[in-house]
């Protein structure tokens, strides 16, 4: 397949600030992200960019370094849920990726979920509660097992549960309970497990080839996500022409529909009967070695680098006028 070059709009002289790190549970993996970011910037001629980690005095760090763009590799609270996007727009600082708004909603599964249902997108059942105090206020006689037990706003599979018995549900909230958000206890669904890469490039919105993956664990765990050998990709995905085109408009809808910008990525799960729900959309997908959109734009014949360059151009230099 041949290559898909793409044209650089930011000028090479910008200082560049790959922001990574940061004070979430997916530190590590944001840390791995970054650095690959950063190495491609530099192939790209972006001499002048850096790494930046992210800590509480981070607009001081900003500003100290004379950072122009900010280039966001930071996964989790703080990096994903819209705070350092905030805090970027009142420093006047371009950044790549999804604004304040969109960046708040994707992170909460139930915001998304909810808004999502508007819209006539195809979600899993599911309630929310705080803690498990909260379980008494709602009847489960009625929730069929088994269900997944996930904090609403924590990515990467962290703090989440498969919960195989109505005995077992406390111990799984009281487990999500720790990461300081809402829990979703939601209907688990044993199928296929998809993903697709969304792209903003060239005043046109595009999905990736559809991604599918099968895992030596139970379910598309911490460990399986980011140990090598952990996951199998299938890429593109063993599915039919017609379900695949379905499930790229879809993706792009979700896109749309929560206002991302530059990239995301949609998760999504095909039942028995081969249809297909929406899981979540992450609007900083990883990019490391073993992460899944780099897989699927270099499927594509987007590489690495073009690929960190389509993200590159999504820095908001028009709402700057710089």
């Amino acid at each position: 397949m041949a290559g898909i070059n793409v044209e650089l709009t930011v000028p090479v002289d910008k200082k560049i600030g790959v922001l990574c790190g940061g004070l979430s549970n997916e530190r590590d993996v944001s840390l791995r992200s970054g650095k690959n970011c950063l190495e491609a910037l530099k192939r790209l001629g972006y001499k002048n960019a850096e790494l930046v980690d992210v800590d509480r005095n981070i607009a001081e760090t900003l500003k100290q370094k004379n950072i122009e763009i900010a280039y966001i590799a930071l996964h989790g609270k703080y990096g994903e849920d819209g705070c350092i996007q905030g805090l970027l727009e009142i420093l006047g600082i371009p950044y790549t990726g999804s604004g304040v708004q969109a960046s708040s909603i994707a992170m909460d599964k139930d915001v998304t979920k909810n808004l999502l249902k508007t819209h006539k997108i195809p979600v899993i059942d599911s309630i929310t509660v705080y803690s498990s105090k909260d379980l008494c206020n709602f009847t489960f006689k009625d929730l069929d097992y088994p269900v997944m037990v996930k904090p609403v706003s924590e990515g990467s599979s962290i703090g989440m549960t498969k919960v195989n018995y109505p005995q077992d549900l406390v111990e799984a909230v009281n487990e999500a309970a720790q990461y300081k958000t809402g829990i979703m206890i939601e209907k688990y669904i044993n199928g296929k497990s998809l993903t697709v890469g969304v792209l903003d490039m060239q005043n046109d919105v595009i999905a990736t080839p559809i991604l599918e993956f099968k895992t030596k664990t139970e379910w598309y765990d911490y460990k399986a996500k980011y140990t090598e050998g952990m996951t199998r990709f299938i890429l593109p995905a063993k599915i039919d022409d017609n379900l695949t085109k379905y499930i790229q408009n879809l993706s792009i809808d979700v896109h749309k529909i929560i206002g991302a910008k530059g990239m995301s990525r949609v998760d999504f799960i095909i039942d028995e009967n081969g249809n297909p729900f929406v899981i979540e959309i992450n609007t900083i997908p990883g990019m490391t070695d073993l992460s899944d959109l780099p897989a699927q734009a270099n499927n594509m014949g987007i590489s690495y680098d073009n690929l960190v360059a389509i993200i590159l151009n999504s820095a908001l230099f028009c709402y700057y006028n710089i």
